[in-house]
């Protein structure tokens, strides 16, 4: 984190303040990523019980997001805060709902899991879906450095990585189509399979997302619903 953003308030008590949601963001954003991992870990084993758990954990994330809007919707009222902190508080808000989603996703996976158990055409689509898992985790993880240092060296990146994501589930879709087709025995099978990547796509938009929220609160625009081109003169000026 830059420091010389945070730590110049005449309150003592607002810059704890501040500091304290900010840490509090990083413990959910790393909880975020361990349910990812455990749900990643359960659909490529099979591991009904990992599965469980991650799904029972998802109250955990969600009582992450609560605590921390709350505290921010506290110092919004009793501080009024401007400029940088005002940018920060409001742009915390949208990044835990988004980390939040981000664990309803990794729910979701494990949920998959637990309809696939013990499937022999589970199997055939692990190194797929471990491609695709394993950009999104990249993308997720360096979304989080990206808001703990406020920096924007690869914000630009991260979001450009998201154009791979699509097209490698792109490229998902149209094969368990064609299976179905060739097979439709396995339709309900496919479709589960088909929606556990679904959900990693979801996971790359989110941490794109995180990134938005990032360059809002250094640069002080929004970047939404603009090209990528766009995005990265806005990160370089």
């Amino acid at each position: 984190m830059d420091t010389k953003k945070i730590g110049q308030h005449i309150s003592r008590q607002f810059n704890d303040e501040m500091e304290e949601i900010r840490n509090k963001v990083l413990t959910m954003g790393g909880f975020v990523e361990q349910q990812i991992d455990l749900a990643a870990q359960s659909f490529i084993n099979c591991d009904q019980e990992l599965a469980e758990k991650v799904i029972q954990q998802d109250d955990m994330v969600n009582h992450l997001e609560m605590d921390i809007d709350h505290e921010c919707t506290e110092i919004l009222a009793k501080r009024q805060p401007a400029a940088f902190d005002l940018r920060m508080l409001i742009a915390t808000i949208k990044a835990i709902t988004d980390l939040e989603r981000i664990g309803d996703e990794a729910a979701r996976i494990a949920k998959m899991t637990i309809r696939l158990e013990n499937t022999e055409y589970y199997h055939e689509q692990y190194h797929e879906i471990q491609h695709l898992l394993e950009m999104v985790k990249d993308m997720l993880n360096g979304a989080l450095d990206a808001f703990a240092r406020l920096s924007l060296d690869e914000v630009a990146s991260i979001t450009c990585q998201d154009q791979k994501v699509d097209r490698e589930y792109t490229s998902i879709v149209r094969q368990l189509i064609t299976r179905m087709m060739e097979d439709p025995r396995h339709i309900t099978r496919t479709l589960d399979i088909l929606w556990t990547a679904r959900a990693l796509e979801r996971i790359g938009d989110h941490a794109c997302n995180i990134c938005e929220h990032v360059i809002y609160m250094v640069k002080g625009e929004d970047v939404r619903h603009i090209s990528q081109d766009e995005l990265e003169k806005v990160v370089s000026r």
